[in-house]
């Protein structure tokens, strides 16, 4: 097949982005130069795609794939590792050079990019990574082939960021913000737990409430969220904040969830892992699904977008900058831990876990994110994820999309689950609706791609990039989604009869705003007093686009 010139010719297209959500219409997607096309000579290469169904490539918000707590992951299973080897494909070209790897819940970096094209995706986010620790990071997505990606850059327990929020220092804040993700190389501000990493690092208890005092107490959850929105709406990022909430995984964390919510209102702001906390009941007393009131919050505001964060039974590895949460679920269930204090900027915690069916709570985790999906309102602002690694793996996709489509099949799965917190919740009274491919195109493509402004992915319009996926048209939907026929990454024909045989090197996606250039001044005086590396060597260098 040629590289510069291709012709997927006669597949239903789903394209929402450029098609209004029209349940698939049968046309031919033209390739050229790794761009789509209007239209190529008659005769150009073509791929024979009747009776397959055609979408752009996959795009993931929220993953776990690269860093040092993925990498700390990583080195706490072995036993994943023996269980799961990953041989070398056979690629086609000769001077190609495969690699071998290992899968489980954290597969190694080779892996991770060969299983995410395997599965039709072409683009990923990592989520989470600490700017002291983003050089490690890039180079491990350096070692991730044919995905493009992007990192989010830790901030909402950063010492310097909290100083100034104490300080009242808002621009100085906002510059701040600028220079830490040109300085890692990163694409948007993430916040995980506001405050609490920081006041449980310092020897205190986790923050429990928004205005619960940081430090000296000019600092509270509630002020960092403000300052964090306020900053990357001002230097106009692709991407909003994107939030961790105080309370991950506590009964009766949706009144957090919520208060956040309102406390920024009017501002972008994208909600993270929401079945993680969308927890009705009572801390340490009762669970419920506060699934309902959260989505309903969701779906009447539209500057809010989210993903929901599938729990999905099995394996998982759960690896957050949460730290507290990860002592406390390594408390409660006496499984492995590794803690890691990321200096002054953030915390880590890594705990390997299985959802059981049997479980209660792992019931009603599944229970909550599938309501979420089901009762939301508008799949552009619900995106899928599973927080891979910590819902579960990013191949349980086809599984949870199989759920969302099929009725029949999620009512059985029900009946398997244990009843105790699920009885009385929306999804035990029955919620009928089956998401159509069109809505699944959305919300694992055009919505995502959307929601982090990448212009040029999760749609198949004139000029997006030649990133497409074609699937048999398969009625067992888990099935089609795990096993696409074609995967195209950048007009590069990587998945072939099914078969992986091509592997480009990916592209690194950042951010690069503007700030003032004074902030630099007293941020040497600050690396000087504080930071064990210089000013000078903070920043990784030669990274993106």
């Amino acid at each position: 097949m040629s590289k510069t010139r291709l012709r997927i010719a006669g597949g239903v297209v789903y394209d929402p982005a450029n098609d209004g959500g029209a349940d698939g219409g049968i046309r031919d997607v033209c390739i050229e130069d790794g761009r789509i096309v209007a239209e190529l000579p008659r005769d150009a290469p073509k791929l024979d795609a009747r009776g397959m169904v055609v979408m752009a490539g996959g795009v993931d918000i929220h993953s776990h794939i690269a860093g040092s707590s993925v990498n700390q992951g990583r080195r706490l299973l072995p036993e994943e590792h023996a269980a799961d080897p990953a041989p070398a494909p056979p690629l086609a070209d000769p001077d190609a050079i495969p690699r071998s790897g290992t899968g489980g819940t954290i597969p190694t970096t080779f892996t991770t990019g060969y299983r995410y094209a395997a599965l039709g995706y072409t683009t990923a986010m990592e989520a989470a990574v600490a700017p002291l620790a983003a050089r490690q990071a890039h180079a491990e997505l350096d070692d991730t082939p044919i995905i493009d990606a992007g990192l989010f850059t830790l901030l909402g327990n950063d010492d310097y960021l909290l100083r100034q929020i104490a300080a009242g220092e808002a621009a100085r804040a906002r510059d701040y913000a600028a220079w830490v993700l040109s300085a890692a190389g990163g694409y948007a501000i993430k916040i995980v737990n506001p405050g609490g990493v920081e006041r449980w690092k310092a020897g205190g208890r986790n923050v429990t409430g928004l205005d619960d005092a940081v430090g000296s107490g000019a600092v509270t959850p509630r002020r960092i969220l403000e300052t964090l929105a306020d900053a990357a709406n001002a230097l106009e990022l692709p991407h909003p904040v994107h939030i961790h909430c105080n309370n991950l995984g506590q009964a009766g964390n949706a009144t957090t969830t919520l208060e956040t919510m309102r406390a920024l209102a009017g501002r972008r702001a994208h909600f993270t892992h929401l079945q993680f906390h969308s927890y009705g009941g009572e801390r340490g007393k009762s669970w419920k699904s506060a699934a309902k009131e959260v989505i309903e919050h969701v779906n009447a505001h539209p500057e809010v977008s989210v993903d929901v964060g599938q729990v999905m039974f099995g394996p998982a590895t759960t690896l957050t900058a949460d730290a507290p949460v990860e002592y406390l679920l390594h408390a409660s269930s006496g499984r492995r831990w590794v803690n890691v204090d990321v200096e002054l900027e953030t915390g880590c915690g890594i705990v390997p876990y299985s959802y059981k069916e049997q479980a209660a709570v792992a019931s009603l985790q599944w229970a909550v994110g599938l309501e979420l999906f089901l009762l939301a309102k508008d799949p552009w602002r619900v995106v899928l994820s599973t927080d891979h690694p910590n819902g579960g793996s990013f191949l349980s996709y086809p599984e949870l999309i199989r759920l969302l489509m099929d009725r029949s099949h999620r009512d059985e799965c029900l009946k398997r689950v244990n009843q105790k917190l699920v009885a009385g919740s929306a999804l035990a009274d029955g919620l009928a609706r089956e998401y159509t491919l069109s809505e699944i195109a959305t919300v694992t493509r055009a919505a995502p791609a959307r929601l982090l402004g990448l212009k040029h992915k999760g749609h198949l319009g004139v000029g997006a990039d030649a990133d497409v996926t074609v699937y048999a048209n398969d009625a067992d939907r888990a099935k089609m989604f795990s096993t696409p026929r074609h995967v195209i990454k950048g007009g590069v024909l990587v998945v072939e009869e099914g078969q992986l045989r091509r592997a480009p090197t990916g592209r690194r996606l950042r951010v690069q705003p503007g700030y003032d250039r004074a902030v630099t001044r007293d941020l040497k005086r600050w690396f000087d007093g504080y930071a064990c590396v210089s000013f000078e060597n903070y920043p990784a260098a030669e990274l993106g686009e």
